[in-house]
């Protein structure tokens, strides 16, 4: 069976923008290897048309009045929630993922789309009279300009919505440049925000690879960057933005730590774990790569309630129903996760459950690869130390709760980890002493909502700010003061000394 390959273009200027002689890249479905798309890539001359309409549409965006934009964000969060599940198969068809979980991230991402609604609350500046005698002082939060956002592939919806919806809000004018392997969502949701009013220019959508990402990291009209993606091209855009004097929030990789205690309640971890560490085919930088299981009778009972969840995990297309985890995003990417699981045997780790035994009668040319498991990881080896960002579990066995906590606060990401305990003073100290930047208590996955903002430590963000959330306001706005006096008929005199206010 064949399939006529659909062209992906550009959105630019409040229309789709299908120039000739563009180059094209293949988008594929993950549950059968078929092509789906052609994908346009981007020249600096399309990212220059992008970036040139963005500026245009600002002079007259900037000056919308903030609860003018919300309602467009009102009206665009309306027309998501009815496309949803058009959606959610778009992104089931590109990335691969359950359409369950396609519908939860569109969910997530809406989330801070209505956070985005308040803008004019988050907005408020402060003020102060006689400061001096008549005097007044006023703050002011202002935008900055044409930001742009770049995506990665696991969560087509969620992180562009992540960006866009507070950059919108604040008075900027946004470029997008989704990841090439799944970007369809990112055109559909510019068509959406056109739907719902925003002016042409306000949201565009540029595809492409490093050409298209250099074009907007060196470009003097923007003024800031989000990145959302692997820990060694973070590092690359927030030096290279930086350096083009650009404001950046660049989020990398992570090695996600679960602590099992041995008081926890055992099949409520494992439950919790199953999901962080196989949902998604472990596509997630929040997923969980690495559980520390406190005391060998901990460990040895958590292996075997694994082992047989890993036995009834359902694998498939992620359209049918029940499936719980669905291919990887592509084969170049299924094999390299595949490789891991050498790696890992040679550096003398126990594959207790290996994913490439798992047959899918039927969907050969998927990019399927089962959930896995390794057992006695240490710190030195490969598999602990990267990111493998697949269906790969580590178990690192430590003997107290000292260990373990040491053993994460160890590792140079800090994005996000989980404590499974039923002791409060545990938990207490855990939250207070981990090095990351997001911390769950019984809690796999602790994505903070949107009206918290989300970001890790170490080397797992570049940049001084966390992305949505009140961090995301600060983020897309400069913080302006203004001191104000209106004079009356007194002597004016000129006075040399410091201002004092007195």
């Amino acid at each position: 069976m064949t399939t006529t390959a659909t062209h992906i273009d550009h959105y630019i200027d409040g229309r789709l923008d299908d120039r000739a002689a563009q180059d094209r890249s293949e988008v594929y479905n993950p549950a059968t290897g078929q092509v789906t798309g052609l994908v346009a890539l981007a020249t600096a001359t399309d990212v220059e048309a992008a970036v040139r309409a963005a500026a245009e549409a600002f002079e007259t965006w900037s000056l919308t009045p903030p609860h003018i934009r919300a309602r467009i964000l009102f009206r665009f969060r309306d027309l998501v929630e009815r496309e949803a599940d058009r959606l959610a198969a778009i992104i089931t068809s590109e990335h691969g993922k359950a359409l369950d979980d396609a519908k939860g991230e569109i969910i997530r991402g809406l989330e801070v789309v209505e956070f985005a609604c308040g803008i004019p609350q988050q907005l408020k500046g402060e003020f102060s009279e006689n400061v001096a005698r008549a005097v007044d002082a006023v703050s002011l939060r202002q935008p900055l300009g044409v930001v742009a956002g770049i995506s990665p592939f696991n969560f087509p919806a969620m992180v562009p919505m992540w960006m866009f919806p507070v950059a919108l809000a604040c008075g900027n004018t946004f470029v997008m440049k989704p990841s090439e392997k799944d970007p369809t969502l990112s055109v559909e949701l510019a068509k959406l925000l056109t739907e719902a009013g925003l002016p042409k220019g306000v949201f565009n959508v540029v595809h492409g690879d490093k050409t298209a990402v250099d074009a907007l990291l060196a470009h003097d009209d923007i003024e800031a960057v989000s990145f959302v993606g692997s820990t060694p091209i973070a590092e690359y855009v927030h030096q290279t933005a930086t350096a083009n004097g650009k404001r950046v929030q660049a989020l990398g990789g992570a090695k996600n730590h679960m602590v099992v205690m041995p008081d926890a309640d055992l099949d409520q971890a494992v439950a919790a774990l199953m999901g962080a560490a196989y949902g998604s085919a472990g596509e997630r930088c929040m997923a969980i790569s690495v559980v520390l299981p406190v005391g060998e009778d901990t460990a040895n009972a958590l292996r075997e309630h694994i082992v047989a969840a890993l036995g009834d995990l359902k694998i498939g297309p992620g359209t049918e129903d029940e499936v719980q985890m669905g291919p990887l995003v592509t084969k170049a990417h299924r094999d390299k996760v595949a490789g891991y699981l050498d790696v890992g045997t040679e550096e003398g780790a126990e594959l207790v459950v290996d994913g490439r035994q798992t047959a899918l009668p039927g969907h050969e040319g998927g990019y399927f690869l089962g959930g896995s498991l390794f057992d006695h990881v240490t710190p030195d080896m490969r598999i602990y130390r990267e990111e493998i960002f697949g269906p790969v579990l580590s178990m690192v066995r430590a003997q107290s709760f000292t260990e373990a906590l040491k053993l994460v606060n160890d590792h140079e990401f800090g994005n996000g980890t989980a404590i499974f305990t039923a002791d409060g003073h545990t938990a207490r100290t855990y939250l207070a002493k981990v090095k990351a930047g997001m911390v769950g208590v019984n809690v796999p996955i602790p994505v903070p909502m949107a009206f918290h903002s989300f970001g890790g430590w170490k080397r797992s963000l570049f940049g001084d700010h966390h992305i949505h959330g009140p961090e995301g306001v600060r983020f897309y706005t400069r913080y302006k003061t203004a001191t104000t006096r209106w004079p009356n008929d007194s002597q004016v005199r000129a006075d040399f000394a410091m201002p004092t206010h007195s």
